[in-house]
């Protein structure tokens, strides 16, 4: 009994260690850029959640210099250039891969898409490591958001005042 019993209760060990390491390196929650001009959540997305997908939920300077939403102005598709940035799908199509997670990023600021591999540095830190054609790469480390911060959309500057009530 005890010989069936040891190999047992070792697979189960090895078995919960391999899942509590794949919750580790999972992407997901709002996150903090580097520079603090933005925050993104990340979450599963895709056909039967497997992929990790990341928005932008929060802008520190969410209006442009006409009190306009920001924009997708440098995206190559003219089509696509009106679209808010908050709201915009950044990361796309990561997938679990080398202990972290690798797909793509699109860069607003300049309307390019790079290679990205995303890992879990801790509870609170975020590697995000980007490449375009495998040879230029930059990285930087996200810090995690309180989720109460992540704001949907931003209020236009030109939204109409409140009226007064009559009197």
């Amino acid at each position: 009994m005890r010989s069936i019993l040891i190999p047992t209760l070792a697979a189960s060990l090895l078995s919960a260690g391999v899942t509590a390491a794949a919750a580790a390196g999972d992407p997901s929650g709002t996150w903090l850029t580097e520079d603090g001009r933005a925050k993104i959540k990340i979450e599963k997305c895709g056909p039967g959640a497997a992929h990790a997908c990341g928005k932008v939920v929060w802008l520190k300077t969410p209006l442009n210099d006409q009190g306009q939403p920001r924009t997708d102005i440098k995206n190559p598709d003219p089509k696509k250039r009106s679209r808010p940035v908050i709201g915009l799908t950044l990361m796309d199509g990561l997938k679990p891969e080398d202990g972290g997670y690798k797909g793509q990023i699109y860069n607003a600021e300049e309307g390019k898409i790079y290679d990205v591999s995303v890992s879990r540095e801790s509870a609170s830190e975020l590697a995000i490591s980007g490449c375009m054609l495998k040879i230029l790469c930059g990285s930087q480390t996200w810090t995690k958001a309180p989720e109460e911060f992540a704001q949907v959309a931003p209020a236009s500057a030109k939204a109409k005042p409140a009226t007064k009530p009559a009197e």
